[in-house]
């Protein structure tokens, strides 16, 4: 029996998030198709995080279990010219397997993972590009970047932060959460946020983000953050910015790489 853990990036513009669901497109979906191909098995992947339609990933990690002839050092070439083939209208190539390695049997991609580091990239103009609408939230007016470094100063840190977790996510025992980063560069013209933590809530990263958008343009006084974030009230925090600009760009395995989070600058997107 083998336990692998995959690497794997893609483009969230056609699927319906990651998450398999009868009857529409998901990653897990499609990654579960071409590996129960190439392993000649039934596959089923446990993945890190359950990223929502139109968001992307350029590190999300997933493991499944089995028996099987393949060597794992095949898994990513082999599964991604699969992937790129396609089936049906989809023959895009917007999902990449990029890493394979064999992990001990009693590790799960998901229970194991210490942190992620998330991006968010925002960029301006009167319209978008036809070419970049659906990889970053494009405003028209540039917010001002030191009131949004300074609101972000008072998410860093343990919190509860049930202000901003969107509805209908799944239950949870806790809404609890440490963000141990959260950066703001002014990169190629746009901005880019890198938001690490050792887990987040329902829309947590696109609420934090509008949020902050909001403190740039003079809505919110960055001041009013902690009592945002204290009321436990959704209502009170900034509106949810759209799936287009999120990325899963990192997650971590070993609390310690939580100390040296992926930096915006240094994330190729």
């Amino acid at each position: 029996m083998k336990n692998v853990l995959l690497t794997i990036e893609y483009d969230g513009t056609d699927f319906s998030g990651w998450q398999r669901q009868p009857g529409k497109r998901t990653v897990q979906g499609e990654l579960e198709r071409v590996l129960s191909r190439l392993c000649r098995m039934d596959v089923k992947l446990s993945g890190t995080s359950r990223t929502d339609a139109g968001v992307h990933a350029l590190g999300q990690r997933a493991c499944f279990t089995g028996e099987f002839a393949i060597p794992i050092a095949n898994i990513p070439r082999a599964a991604s010219d699969l992937l790129a083939a396609g089936m049906g209208p989809y023959k895009t190539g917007d999902v990449r397997v990029t890493a394979a390695r064999e992990m001990p049997l009693d590790f799960h991609a998901r229970f194991d993972a210490k942190g992620k580091t998330y991006l968010y990239k925002i960029a301006f103009g009167d319209a978008p590009s036809v070419f970049a609408r659906n990889y970053s939230y494009f405003l028209k007016a540039r917010p001002d970047v030191e009131l949004m470094r300074a609101a972000a100063g008072h998410i860093v840190g343990i919190h509860d932060f049930k202000c901003f977790e969107a509805a209908g996510g799944t239950p949870r025992e806790t809404t609890v959460r440490t963000i141990t980063a959260l950066e703001i560069a002014e990169i190629d013209g746009g901005i880019t946020l890198a938001v690490t933590g050792d887990g987040f809530l329902y829309n947590m990263v696109r609420i934090i983000t509008g949020t902050l958008i909001d403190v740039g343009c003079g809505r919110i006084h960055p001041d009013a953050i902690p009592q945002i974030i204290a009321s436990r009230d959704r209502q009170n925090a900034g509106h949810t910015a759209p799936p287009q600009g999120l990325y899963l760009a990192k997650i971590y395995f070993d609390s310690q790489q939580l100390k040296f989070p992926l930096r915006a600058e240094n994330a190729v997107v």
